[in-house]
């Protein structure tokens, strides 16, 4: 299947669990030379929790509102 062929509910989740994939990864992979400020840690855990919950966060048009971005 290709990028083109998918809904827009499809590529929202496509997108959101690939980042939540890349977020786990950083957190999680003792090899890997990232490394979180235990306040940033916190922050992101407490994120994936509210989002395993369901619970929204900023949309990226907000986000490109408040950078005054055209989104």
């Amino acid at each position: 299947m290709q990028a083109k062929e998918l809904t827009v509910e499809e590529l929202k989740q496509l997108i959101q669990e690939t980042v939540e994939e890349t977020i786990n990864s950083i957190l999680f992979d003792p090899d890997g030379n990232q490394e979180l400020k235990p306040e940033a840690k916190e922050q992101v855990f407490n994120s994936l929790k509210r989002t395993e919950k369901g619970e929204k966060g900023i949309s990226a048009e907000e986000v490109a509102k408040k950078l005054g971005l055209n989104w």
